[in-house]
């Protein structure tokens, strides 16, 4: 029996925030703000959607959890507590020049056969495609 892995996209979340701050750019996250359980400034939200800068300079209190991104931040003058899960995010990117990694919606399952099952390439070796 196959047990099901957590999902990734928090690691990678938490990995390439910390790449990006260390390389003393911008970390901005592009987030599905109809996603259940995202709490973001809805007056900044423009087709679903919305970029948050959550550089140290910009938020308070950041949590880059398995639950998670959260932090408090100032829109508008007014302080504002905002949660996103994981599966909010779409995107995690530098500003300066746009590095950084764009989350499938289905990243987290893997490939899957026609009743849902893992499925492996043909060979049965791991494999690993570029993204740019």
């Amino acid at each position: 029996m196959t047990q099901k892995m957590s999902s990734s996209r928090p690691y990678l979340i938490r990995a390439l925030y910390e790449w990006i701050v260390d390389n003393e750019f911008t970390p901005y996250i592009l987030v599905d703000a109809t996603t259940p359980g995202a709490e973001v400034p809805t007056q900044h939200v423009r087709d679903g959607q919305l970029v948050l800068n959550i550089s140290p300079r910009a938020v308070e209190g950041l949590s880059l959890s398995n639950e998670g991104v959260s932090f408090s931040a100032r829109f508008g003058g007014e302080p504002q507590m905002v949660v996103v899960p994981p599966r909010a995010v779409l995107a995690i990117y530098a500003r300066e020049n746009g590095e950084g990694m764009v989350f499938r919606d289905d990243a987290d399952s893997g490939p899957r056969g026609p009743d849902g099952s893992p499925t492996l390439p043909k060979s049965g070796k791991p494999s690993l495609k570029v993204v740019k």
